[in-house]
């Protein structure tokens, strides 16, 4: 119906260009000739007032069959103006008849060959009608007619070629018009197919679990599937037209030129978390030549962070099966020891440098023992108290604790920076407070000289592929000299430390209370510019790293 309109519209335009341009000439030439031929002026009135209301009408027909009807009548009237006009102007010999196969050829392409032809033949018998009165001598009934200066033979020829001229017009245009629609239906059908063919292959990709992209030549991004864009959870506007290696991890110098069949990155989603990719890139040709790539990848940092946990619970395993054979081996001779040293010291006879070695072995062998009986603490620690608590109040009591514990200094500050909108969270308050006791005692010391240490909290929203969830973040910062490269990797690990008089096992039991929450604690530090420890609980039970996997694993840098 949209395109008998259309052709509709075009055939009211194409009548005023042409009554205009043609009745227009002739009247110029008219008045040149100081003639007046008012049937000129009636003519093109009436084809503007007709027009006109056509448009009108044109707005209530919302049928395909009374737009046919319409079509109808307004080549019908075009055929009676036309046959006027032919009339007035000398009939037979008229210049105007070849408006005849202009009409025809209109009603071939809005009506098809059927209309085609029987325009042709309604203009053929009209036309006929004009010869005849000419022919005949009826110019007492039209005055206006005059006879044509053509013999009867030259009539009868005139109107024969005319006729078969109008009657061939309507064939071929009729043809012509069913042939172009049937090449339009076979184009809409062609393009349908198409187009069903490419949703189809966008919801075979895009429904894919994995994540595919492709690049250009010069490996700029082009196009990522939904599962790509939920994974690295970025926008498809940030990461178009960048280097597929700058967004997925830098191996630029290695998969550009061989471009291999498989590999694994480390990378990093939006927000900054970890993301372990294997990825697989190849080819993208077109005609035998190469025109970019096509990376097709895997999420594998839950892979990846259950390996490390079960390697690291199998090593935790070891040192409690180590621990229970150095209870026995070491603490019962250091109680032994430390007992003969005290009998010693009571002896009378011991002089001042030999009391003064006395308290000094008498003093770490105190120590040792309460390195070992932390080191038992930690390797087999008891079932959690899980409360639901206010992490606000349990920094806030850690902070008071270490404010009149008396090891914070004058140069010293800790400032607390706390969010009024925080969860509350299921914890065992004894057990974080000793997390945040540790995290805050390690920070004063990372300043010996004075700075200052930095305590918020706050909550955010993490994400991973498909799932998310909120956590509740507790910040330790300071301004100290930061942690090393090379030390990055060791800092949770026992035993493991870089004071004179520290036993390592601070950051690791922190760690292990933390993990036995469902949590994480994720370290930001840059040599010269401080540490930065985030410890992440999640707010809902059963949504830990299992499921979020954000950020590396804990005793990684994030």
């Amino acid at each position: 119906m949209n395109e008998i309109k259309v052709r509709l519209k075009w055939l009211m335009s194409f009548r005023v260009v042409v009554v205009t341009l043609l009745l227009g000439l002739s009247i110029t030439f008219q008045i040149a000739r100081n003639e007046l031929v008012v049937a000129y002026y009636a003519l093109i009135v009436l084809t503007y007032v007709i027009t006109i209301a056509y448009a009108f009408a044109f707005r209530y027909l919302d049928t395909p069959q009374r737009l046919q009807q319409f079509a109808y009548v307004q080549i019908g009237v075009d055929l009676l103006l036309e046959t006027f006009l032919v009339a007035r102007t000398e009939g037979i010999s008229s210049p105007f008849s070849a408006l005849y196969m202009i009409t025809v050829s209109f009603a071939s392409l809005i009506l098809q060959r059927r209309g085609g032809l029987l325009t042709a033949g309604v203009s053929a018998v009209l036309f006929g009608l004009v010869t005849n009165v000419q022919l005949y001598g009826l110019m007492d009934f039209v005055e206006w007619l005059q006879p044509s200066d053509l013999s009867t033979a030259q009539t009868l020829q005139t109107y024969g070629v005319h006729a078969l001229a109008v009657l061939a017009v309507g064939y071929l245009s009729g043809t012509l018009a069913e042939q172009l629609k049937r090449a339009d239906q076979s184009l809409v059908e062609t393009e349908q197919g198409l187009s069903r063919l490419q949703v189809f292959h966008e919801n075979v990709v895009q429904s894919i679990p994995s994540g595919v992209f492709t690049t250009d030549v010069e490996g700029r991004l082009t196009w990522l599937n939904r599962a790509a864009l939920d994974m690295t959870g970025y926008e498809p506007g940030t990461v178009l037209h960048r280097s597929w290696w700058e967004v997925f991890g830098d191996r630029h110098d290695n998969v550009s030129r061989g471009v291999p069949a498989s590999f694994e990155v480390e990378s990093q989603r939006a927000d900054g978390s970890r993301l372990v990719l294997g990825m697989t890139l190849s080819p993208l040709t077109e005609g035998g030549v190469r025109v970019g790539l096509v990376g097709v990848f895997k999420d594998l940092t839950q892979v990846r962070d259950l390996e490390e946990e079960m390697r690291r619970r199998e090593w935790f395993a070891k040192i409690g099966e180590m621990s229970a054979g150095m209870a026995h081996e070491i603490r019962n001779p250091l109680g032994g020891m430390a007992g003969a040293l005290q009998m010693l010291r009571k002896e009378p006879t011991l002089d001042a440098e030999n009391a003064r070695l006395m308290d000094i072995a008498t003093r770490e062998a105190t120590r040792l023992n309460a390195i070992v009986t932390e080191f038992l603490r930690y390797s087999r620690p008891p079932d959690l108290n899980l409360k639901e608590c206010d992490l606000c109040e349990l920094v806030n009591d850690t902070v008071a604790l270490i404010k009149h514990d008396g090891q914070l200094q004058d140069a010293q500050e800790v400032v607390l920076r706390q969010d009024g909108n925080i969860p509350m969270v299921q914890v065992d308050p004894d057990k974080m407070k000793q997390v945040f006791w540790n995290l805050a005692t390690n920070a004063l010391q990372a300043i010996p000289s004075g700075g200052q240490v930095t305590i918020s909290t706050g909550c955010r929203r993490v994400s991973s592929g498909q799932r998310s969830g909120d956590v509740v973040e507790v910040v330790v910062q300071d301004t100290g000299a930061g942690i090393k490269k090379e030390d990055m990797n060791k800092i949770f690990l026992p035993f493991f430390t870089t004071k004179k008089a520290g036993s390592g096992l601070g950051l690791a039991t922190a760690q292990r209370i933390v993990d036995q929450h469902g949590g994480w604690i994720r370290v930001k530090s840059e040599e010269g510019k401080g540490a930065r420890f985030a410890v992440c609980l999640p707010v809902e039970a059963g949504t830990g790293p299992r499921l979020w996997h954000e950020g590396r694993e804990p005793w990684k840098k994030s």
